[in-house]
C-alpha cells in the first residue's frame, strides 16, 4: 500500500531546560543541568527532596485567571507547548480545512494534582463531599488534546494516548500513521506532564525509582554511569506539527524533518522492570527499522530511553548491540534525560523535537553527568558523555519504554 509521507512543521518546548525550543535547544547543546530542589512543596521529609521543575513558568502569563482554575499544570503545559508548535508552523488559521487537522496527545498519568489536592481537602473537612467541578474534566488525560482541538477548532482525529513513559511517543507514532493512511493532512501531537507533587513523589519513592541524591540535585540524573541511583522527576510539554509532504509544500511550510517509521513492543515481562535481556527494547528498535524501510546501518544516532536506573541502562545499552552490532561503535549515542529528568508521559515528545533539531543542525546533545564507567556497559560505545558533537545526522531514532513493558521507537530522516 503507498503511504504518504510525513515531515515535521512546527515545534513547541516547555521543559525544566527551556521554557520555548530555542531555549530548550540552547540548553540541551550546552549541558544544562535542571535539576534542583522541589519548591512545590516541603520536601524536607521524603526520600527524594529534589525534581527538575520548570524555571519561572506563570500560568497567568499564558491564560486569564478563569482557564487556570479549570486546568491542571498538565493541561496548561500542553496549551503552552502546542500553541508554540502551531505558530510556528504558521498555519492559516483562514484556510486550513479543519476537519482535516487532528490532535493525538500524550500524558501517562494526567491531572495527579488535580486528583490529590482534591482528596486531601475532602479529609481534611469535616466530610461533606464539596468537590470542585471541574475535578474530573481536569484530570482526566484526554482533557488536553480536547482543550487544543477547542482552542483551534480542529475537528479531525482526537484523542490521548497513555502508555506510561511511552504516551508521547505513541502519541507521535499514532499521528505518524494517521496522516499517512489519510485521515489527517495535519496533526498536532505529543505529550504533557505535571506529576511534582505529593503524591508524585511520594510514590516513585516507594517503587525506588528515583535518585535520592539530595546533596547533589544537578548532578543526580546519570544516566550510564556507575553511581546511577534512579531517575530524575521532570515535568513540561513537547508539540510536533505533522503534515503530509504534500500539504506542506503546497503552503510552502519550512521542513525541519521527515518522520520515517515508528516502532512498538510489549516486555511482558515485570510491572516495572525491563527484561533483563533488553527483549521488549530489541523488538520495538528492530520494528521500527523495519517500519521505515530502512537497515540498522543507516542509522547515526540514537536517543535512549536512559533513565539512569540500574537495570534499565544496563537492558538498553544490551539491546543496542544485538540491534546494531559492529556499526553501533560509529554511531553516537545519548540520553537528554540526564538534563531534563524524566518527563514520564512528555519524554518521548520533547526527546523527538531534541531528536529531529539534531538531524537539522548536526549536533548531538550530551549525556551530562558521567563520572565512572560502568564495567557492565560496553566501554566502546560513544554516548557523547559531557559535551555535544558535531556530525552529520541523516538517520536517527528515539527510545521510550513506560512500565507495565510498553516500548515505542520512532524514526526520523533528514528530508531532502
Amino acid at each position: 500500500m503507498q503511504t504518504k509521507r510525513v515531515v515535521v512543521t512546527g515545534l513547541g518546548a516547555l521543559t525544566p531546560i527551556g521554557s520555548n525550543v530555542s531555549a530548550y535547544w540552547d540548553g540541551l547543546v550546552s549541558g544544562k543541568s535542571g535539576g534542583a530542589p522541589i519548591t512545590y512543596f516541603d520536601a524536607s521529609k521524603f526520600k527524594t527532596q529534589f525534581a527538575c521543575e520548570l524555571k519561572g513558568y506563570d500560568p497567568n502569563d499564558h491564560f486569564d485567571r478563569k482557564e487556570v482554575r479549570k486546568m491542571d499544570k498538565f493541561t496548561q503545559y500542553a496549551m503552552v507547548a502546542s500553541d508554540e508548535a502551531i505558530l510556528d508552523a504558521g498555519l492559516n488559521h483562514d484556510t486550513l480545512d479543519k476537519t482535516r487537522v487532528g490532535v493525538i496527545w500524550g500524558a501517562g498519568i494526567g491531572g495527579l494534582e488535580t486528583f490529590q489536592n482534591e482528596v486531601l481537602d475532602f479529609a481534611a473537612g469535616n466530610g461533606t463531599p464539596r468537590f470542585n467541578p471541574f475535578f474530573i474534566p481536569k484530570m482526566i488525560p484526554d482533557i488536553a488534546p480536547g482543550m487544543i482541538s477547542i482552542k483551534y477548532g480542529f475537528q479531525g482525529p482526537n484523542f490521548a494516548t497513555v502508555s506510561a513513559c511511552a504516551s508521547s511517543a505513541n502519541a507521535l507514532i499514532d499521528a505518524l500513521n494517521y496522516i499517512r493512511l489519510g485521515y489527517a493532512d495535519v496533526m498536532v501531537s505529543g505529550g504533557s506532564e505535571s506529576c511534582i507533587a505529593i503524591a508524585g513523589v511520594a510514590g516513585f519513592n516507594a517503587l525506588h525509582a528515583l535518585s535520592t541524591r539530595n546533596d547533589d540535585p544537578n548532578t543526580a540524573s546519570r544516566p550510564f554511569d556507575k553511581e546511577r541511583d534512579g531517575f530524575v522527576l521532570g515535568e513540561g510539554a513537547g508539540a510536533l506539527v505533522l503534515e503530509t509532504l504534500e500539504h506542506a509544500q503546497k503552503r510552502g511550510a519550512k521542513i525541519y524533518g521527515e518522520i520515517i517509521g515508528g516502532g512498538l513492543s510489549a516486555d511482558a515481562y515485570h510491572m516495572t522492570a525491563p527484561h533483563p535481556d533488553g527483549n521488549g527494547a530489541t523488538l520495538v528498535m528492530k520494528n521500527a527499522l523495519k517500519d521505515a524501510g530502512i537497515s540498522a546501518s543507516e542509522v547515526d544516532a540514537v536517543n535512549m530511553h536512559g533513565t539512569s536506573t540500574p537495570l534499565g541502562d544496563v537492558a538498553e545499552s544490551g539491546a543496542l548491540k544485538k540491534v546494531f552490532g559492529e556499526h553501533l561503535y560509529s554511531m553516537n549515542i545519548n540520553s537528554t534525560k540526564s538534563m531534563t529528568g524524566h518527563l514520564l508521559g512528555a519524554a518521548g515528545a520533547i526527546e523527538a523535537i531534541s531528536t529531529i533539531l539534531s538531524i537539522k543542525h548536526s549536533i548531538v546533545p550530551p549525556t551530562i553527568n558521567h563520572f565512572t564507567d560502568d564495567d557492565s556497559i560496553d566501554p566502546k560505545i560513544n554516548f557523547t558523555f559531557n559535551n555535544a558533537q558535531k556530525r552529520e545526522v541523516n538517520v536517527a531514532m528515539s527510545n521510550t519504554f513506560g512500565f507495565g513493558g510498553h516500548n515505542a521507537c520512532v524514526v526520523m530522516r533528514k528530508f531532502v
